[in-house]
Formats: structure tokens, C-alpha cells, sequence
């Protein structure tokens, strides 16, 4: 194919292969595709999408000739979509110089895009626009097709070791050209300031036949990371948009919002606002997509982890450091760390309470331990120490401080309205508690925040927007910022950077924390005691279905209450564990904020006033009123956190109850019918021999009337005319079809036999011996009924 050829098919081929950014065109659905149920599709793909294969080959090939394909600005993330639609330049570098206005005809604006920057975008976006995929079978994200291109595109470009591949190129002897400076095509207004590319130096001012290598590799490695950066990212809701947006978007929406008042419609900046109010994103990350984010996170460490040491040598100071070497210095504070914040901000605040927050949760925790992925290994130790946070992190951790402190505060609010019996939601305080409990990382920590409350330096109130963003070139890692020596400066510029002014900090270590991990903790005690309580219930349970129980005569799942929740079907190993976690995560608490055993002890009190003598719970918390005990909002907490719980009994009639697993289906059926005929047939001489007042009438009544079905206590709001009902004397055989009454009676039988009694004989013994006992019975405990299982 000739060049002109493969430039009319390189856009049908992107979006053959990544899917239509409308979703309709599924493309290859490489988040589907894996090796293990596809083998030849899976390795065809890899190897035709792998950063030195067919389709990079093209990629090169376009490049060379500086090709452009436009790409929609309505499929770009909502905050960069409201952006330039409000004519206002997006801060990243990635847009600058590229939006197009439409043609003649033409609807929306598009971004001219490079052949490199084109593939990427659709090769991100497919992440976030193939989300109704069909799958017929499970899909484990971190083995598909995608996800492993992920991991190559980022050990390709983002190098930990070495220098990246150079392209290859089409002419002997030439490079590949870098793309060269264009002049807006739409009159955009800025931020301020807004920083131009790392290698600016390298490559805006430099036409690009002279691009020189050093300044080709650093392009590609930018360039990917930026558009991963932003598709993935750069997402978060429309009050968190109009908080990072310029004084400039502000004050049209003051302008709007003024004319309104003033009946002026017609004023100019009704479009920006509109634009404003019309960002709705509703942006709903799924697991696969916080998974590929996680995998960002880690190789971003260990990219940053890999930069060589400051030489101390005079003559090596000279020398100047390779730009992969300085875009490793950087990376993390200039391009990541902002947009990481409020898309983690947006999980914590809008994932759901479930299992599934896991993913979120190691991804964050991921971010805070660089030292996980730095080259050096832990020394080796035949003491399973927890490994003390070197010194050297205390830079990072400071200006990350709200990574560590406002986030951490986000889980604990999360943690507080989980159910932590269950094991997976234990597992998560468990782990998060044992990152904050390393030793040495909380007074780091502590030392953060002490230096934010440090009195400020006299810094010009209108300059600290403008100062201190990291993404506006003012990044103190950044080699274009001044030199900042002062520590507590460069928190107060991440923390103001990410927040604002006008934040008010809440202290991780300050009392108003101190008391959410108090109630944390009374949780977890809590917790441990209700999964105490169910595992007792459960060894109870086995204890009563062994062989031995089945010679008892009045078993409690009749009548009885259910006093279990959904840990009875996972059992005791996860019951087991639940009680190790929480069990861990209560000492690192205790670790990690110097709780008192005094504190400790009180917190363990007050969770065993929740016992009553008999050590079975309370009833949660609610009123009584005319139409039975209603929840109050603390009742309904204690409810879903499994603090306390109804006792639930069967209030209906007894004859109705489904048919339980120790009786047999066919007798009960079968004795019902024969019950309900001679019930039907001799209702009135029963009413007349139980209505008598003699002993006779006693007698009739303790085998023919069930009072206690009268007199249950309603634990939850009933009709009031059930409770009331009175189904009168009657005959119930239902006791005979139970399997236990059964093989007691075989067994009846066949001791008997040993000593020459006939089935007559026994039957007869039997009936007699209990008429004896009903009468005895009857005497005392007229109320009492044993043949009504």
C-alpha cells in the first residue's frame, strides 16, 4: 500500500480494532480476550499490537509524514470536554495547539492528532467507552489482552531500565520526526500560566529534522502518560469541576448569574454557564478500569524509583542530566498526583459498601508505599519485623500529605458504616490499618502535619494559586521552579495546590479523628462479639443435628428463634479469620494513634453492656406503637452492622409452618388431611369437652388448645387481628411425621422384643404411660405442649 493508501486506512483500522468511541463497534474486545479461552486470537493480537509489531510499524510509518486525524473533543472526559467547549485551554499540554474548529459543515470541535497520539487515544478510551461488552464467560481483568498491553506499552515507553527503544524508522539514516509547533485554531483563553511540555527546550522550538534521540524518546514517554493520565483520570463530579476551575470560569458564571438577577439573558456568558451546568458526567468507574489504574500507579514507582543518584563529584554536577532522567524526577508530582487525588476523592465518596471497594482500596495503597517498588531489597531477616519506613520517604509523604491524611479519614467514615462481621470488609480495615501501623510512617505522618500548621511566611495572598499548582509548572520537584528549600512551604503548597485557600485541614492525629477511630474501634469490639455470638450459634447448631439430637422430642427450629445471619453459610474458617483481622487491625489502631489499655478496656465495657444476663443481644433500638415496635434510625444501623437483632419466631398456624428437613414431606401432608377431617368432623364435641371445668375439661384442653399462640410477644409491626386469632380445640398428628419420633418409636419397639412384647403390647404400654404422664402434667403445667413439635 502506498503511504496516501495506508493514511485513508489507518482510522478504520484504530477503530476496527479498539471498538467506535460510541461503543456501538466492539472492535476486538480486548478486555475480553484472554489466553486461556482463546489462545490463537489472544497471541495474534499481542503480538500485532506489541510496541515493536505491524501496528506500530504503521504508527512510525504515519508518523514520518506527519499525518492528522481528528479526533471528537464530545468523547474526551467531561471536565477536558466543558473545558474547551467553554473556549478555556486545558492545563495538560496534550491539547495545546490542537483543537480544530469544525469545517465547513462540520459539527463540534476535534482535536488534530499525530498517528501516535491518534492510536493512543483510542487505545485508552476503549477502557472507559467498551463497558457493555458482551461475556459469556468470566473474566479475570489482570489476564486479559488489554491488560497486558497495558503493562507493555508502560515497560516500553516508561523504562525502568535503560533508555526507550528507538522507533523504527523508514528512512536509513533519518529519525522519526517529533511533532512540530502549531498555531491555535481556536482563540483560547488559559488558566495563567499554564506549563508548556517537559522538553519544551527539546522539542516546541525545534524544527524536526533536527529532533536529536534524547528528545524522541522522552516524546513518546510523555505523550503516553499524559493520554493515559487524562482518559482514565481525569474524571470527577460537577462540584469538584467548578472547584479546580480558573477565576476566569468563575467569575462568567458571576456574570450569569448577575444578568438573571437583572433579567439580561442575553448576556455572553449564559453559553459558559450553561456548558458548566450541562457537565453531568456520570462517571461510574468499574473494577477493571481501578485495576488498570493500580498497575499505572505501581510502574509509575518504580519508574520514578529508577532514577540514578545525584553524582557528589564537582565535575559530574556539571553535566547535564538526560531528560528521561529529569521526566523520571517528575512524573509522578506534574502529572499524576492532582488528577489520582480527585479520582480517588470520587471513589471513596461514590463507590458503593461492598466487597468491591477492594480494588479502590489497593490502589490507594499502592500509591502510598513507593518504597515497595524501589530497586533496593529489604535486608534479610530471620525475625518477621515489619520493615521501618526509611527517612528518605519523608519527602514524598509530605507532599502527599492529603493522600495519607484526608483519604484515610474518607475510610474511616466508609469503615464506620460497614458491616465489619463480614470477613472481606475486616480484611479491608485489616490492611489498611497494617500500612498506617509501619513502623516510622505515622510520625513521618505527624511531622507532615505539624509542618502545615506551622505559622505561614509572609507569601502574597493572590500568588499562591499561581505558585504553588503543580500542573501550572510550579511544582517544586520541577526543574523549572524555583528552588524551595523550606519544608513547611511545600506542603502548604500541595495541600492548598489540591484544596484550595480556603480548605480547612483536618488533622489525622487532632481530636476529631482521634474520636472516628475510638468509635472504629468500639465497632471492631462489637464486631468481634457478634461474630463470637455467631459462631457459638453455629456449634450449637452442629451439636443439635448429631445423632444424639435426634431422641429429642421438643426441637427448637419449630417455635424457636434464628438468632444466625449470612456468616452460617460461609462458615467457621471465615467467622475464624473475620475475628483475626479485626483482632490485627484493633492493635495496629492501637499502634498507630498510642490508644491507652485504660481506652481499650472502656471501649470493652461498653460493648458487654450490650449483653444481658443471659448473654443473648438486645433488641435493636426502636418505639413501640399502636401497630408494633418501629426501627428508629439507630436501630436500623445496629440491624445492617449486625450489632443487634430481633428475635424472629414463626407467629403463624403451627400446622401451616413449611415442612422442616427433620420430617418427613409425605406424612406431613398425609396427617394434615387426617388431622383437618376429624377436626372438621368433631369440632363441636371438642368445644363442648374443652369448655367444661372439671378435670376432664383440663385434661381436653392441655391435648386439644395451644395457648401459647395467644400470648406470643409481636416483635415486629403485625396485623393486629392475627395475633388474635383463635383457630379453637383440634386434633394435630403433624409430631408423628417428624423422623425422630419415628426411630424413637422403632427403637421403643425393638427394646420391647427383647423381652417378648408385641407390637400390641408396647402400643398399649406406650398409650398408657402417656396418658399417665399427660395427666401428671396436667396437674401442673396445663399450658404446656409436648406433642406439638
Amino acid at each position: 500500500f502506498s503511504l496516501q493508501e495506508l493514511h485513508g486506512i489507518f482510522p478504520w483500522l484504530v477503530e476496527s480494532i479498539f471498538g467506535s468511541l460510541d461503543g456501538i463497534i466492539v472492535g476486538w474486545n480486548l478486555r475480553c480476550l484472554q489466553g486461556r479461552t482463546n489462545p490463537n486470537e489472544y497471541s495474534v493480537a499481542l503480538d500485532f499490537l506489541d510496541p515493536s509489531g505491524p501496528m506500530m510499524k504503521l504508527v512510525y510509518k504515519l508518523q514520518a509524514e506527519e499525518y492528522r486525524y481528528d479526533f471528537p473533543v464530545s468523547y474526551l472526559p467531561g471536565p477536558v470536554k466543558a473545558s474547551i467547549q467553554e473556549q478555556v485551554l486545558p492545563e495538560c499540554s496534550l491539547y495545546h495547539n490542537k483543537v480544530q474548529f469544525p469545517s465547513s459543515g462540520g459539527l463540534g470541535l476535534n482535536l488534530a492528532l499525530n498517528p501516535f497520539e491518534y492510536y493512543m487515544f483510542y487505545f485508552a478510551i476503549s477502557l472507559i467507552t467498551q463497558k457493555n461488552s458482551p461475556v459469556t464467560h468470566h473474566v479475570s481483568p489482570s489476564n486479559s489482552a488489554y491488560f497486558i498491553l497495558v503493562d507493555t506499552y508502560l515497560k516500553c515507553f516508561l523504562p525502568t531500565e535503560g533508555s526507550v527503544l528507538p522507533p523504527p524508522s523508514s528512512n536509513p539514516g533519518g529519525a522519526i520526526p517529533s511533532p512540530t509547533p502549531r498555531s491555535p485554531a481556536v482563540p483560547f483563553s488559559s488558566y495563567g500560566m499554564h506549563h508548556t511540555s517537559l522538553l519544551k527546550r527539546h522539542i516546541a522550538h525545534q524544527p524536526s529534522v533536527n529532533a536529536d534521540p534524547a528528545s524522541q524518546e522522552i516524546w513518546r514517554s510523555e505523550t503516553l502518560l499524559q493520554i493515559f493520565v487524562e482518559m482514565w483520570l481525569h474524571h470527577y463530579s460537577l462540584e469538584m469541576y467548578q472547584k479546580m476551575q480558573s477565576p476566569h470560569v468563575k467569575l462568567e458564571v458571576l456574570h450569569y448569574r448577575l444578568s438573571i438577577s437583572s433579567k439580561h439573558h442575553g448576556s455572553p456568558a449564559q453559553s459558559s454557564y450553561q456548558a458548566l451546568h450541562a457537565y453531568q458526567e456520570s462517571f461510574k468507574p468499574t473494577e477493571e478500569h481501578v485495576l488498570v489504574v493500580r498497575l499505572l500507579v505501581k510502574h509509575l514507582h518504580a519508574f520514578s524509583n529508577s532514577l540514578k543518584p545525584e553524582p557528589l563529584s564537582p565535575s559530574a554536577h556539571s553535566h547535564t542530566a538526560s531528560p528521561l532522567e529529569e521526566f523520571k524526577r517528575v512524573v509522578i508530582p506534574r502529572f499524576v498526583q492532582e488528577k489520582l487525588y480527585i479520582f480517588l476523592q470520587h471513589c471513596f465518596g461514590h463507590w458503593p459498601l461492598d466487597a468491591s471497594f477492594r480494588a479502590v482500596l489497593e490502589m490507594w495503597l499502592s500509591y502510598l508505599q513507593p518504597w515497595r517498588y524501589a530497586p533496593e531489597k529489604p535486608p534479610q531477616s530471620t525475625e518477621p519485623l515489619p520493615r521501618s519506613v526509611s527517612e528518605k520517604w519523608a519527602a514524598f509523604i509530605q507532599e502527599n500529605l492529603l493522600m495519607y491524611t484526608k483519604l484515610f479519614v474518607g475510610f474511616l467514615n466508609r469503615a464506620l458504616r460497614t458491616d465489619l462481621v463480614s470477613p472481606k470488609n475486616a480484611l479491608m480495615v485489616f490492611r489498611v490499618a497494617k500500612v498506617f501501623a509501619q513502623p516510622n510512617l505515622a510520625e513521618m505522618i505527624l511531622k507532615g502535619e505539624q509542618l502545615f500548621l506551622e505559622p505561614e511566611l509572609v507569601i502574597p495572598h493572590r500568588q499562591h494559586r499561581l505558585f504553588m499548582s503543580p500542573t501550572l509548572g510550579g511544582s517544586f520537584l520541577s526543574s523549572r521552579s524555583p528552588a524551595v528549600t523550606d519544608a513547611s512551604f511545600k506542603v502548604k503548597s500541595h495541600v492548598y495546590s489540591l484544596e484550595g485557600q480556603d480548605f480547612q485541614y483536618k488533622q489525622m492525629f487532632g481530636t476529631e479523628v482521634r474520636n472516628l477511630v475510638l468509635k472504629l474501634a468500639q465497632l471492631i469490639c462489637q464486631a468481634q462479639q457478634t461474630a463470637k455470638s455467631i459462631s457459638d450459634h453455629s456449634a450449637e447448631t452442629m451439636a443439635s443435628q448429631s445423632f444424639f439430637s435426634w431422641f429429642r422430642f421438643t426441637p427448637s427450629e419449630v417455635n424457636g428463634s434464628y438468632t444466625g445471619n449470612d456468616l452460617d453459610e460461609i462458615g467457621q474458617d471465615s467467622i475464624k479469620k473475620t475475628d483475626e483481622y479485626l483482632e490485627k487491625a484493633l492493635e495496629y489502631l492501637c499502634q498507630i494513634f498510642k490508644l491507652s489499655e485504660a481506652q481499650l478496656t472502656q471501649m470493652m465495657m461498653k460493648c458487654g453492656t450490650a449483653q444481658d444476663e443471659n448473654g443473648k443481644k438486645q433488641l435493636p433500638d426502636c418505639i413501640a406503637s399502636e401497630n408494633g415496635l418501629i426501627l428508629t434510625p439507630l436501630g436500623r444501623y445496629q440491624i445492617i452492622n449486625g450489632l443487634r437483632r430481633f428475635e424472629l419466631q414463626y407467629q403463624g398456624d403451627t400446622e401451616l409452618q413449611p415442612i422442616r428437613s427433620y420430617e418427613n414431606a409425605a406424612l406431613v401432608r398425609l396427617l394434615f388431611r387426617l388431622s383437618s377431617v376429624l377436626n372438621e368432623r368433631f369440632a363441636d364435641q371438642m368445644e363442648v369437652l374443652c369448655s367444661r371445668d372439671d378435670f376432664v375439661g383440663r385434661l381436653c384442653r392441655y391435648h386439644l388448645t395451644n395457648p401459647q399462640l395467644i400470648q406470643k410477644i409481636r416483635y415486629s409491626p403485625v396485623v393486629r387481628d392475627r395475633t388474635s386469632q383463635n383457630w379453637g380445640p383440634r386434633i394435630s398428628l403433624r409430631f408423628l411425621a417428624s423422623y425422630r419420633t419415628l426411630i424413637s418409636l422403632l427403637m421403643i419397639y425393638f427394646l420391647a422384643s427383647w423381652f417378648y412384647v408385641g407390637p400390641v403390647g408396647c402400643t398399649f404400654i406406650i398409650l398408657t404411660a402417656y396418658f399417665l404422664y399427660a395427666v401428671i402434667m396436667t396437674f401442673f403445667f396445663e399450658g404446656w405442649k409436648p406433642h406439638e413439635h
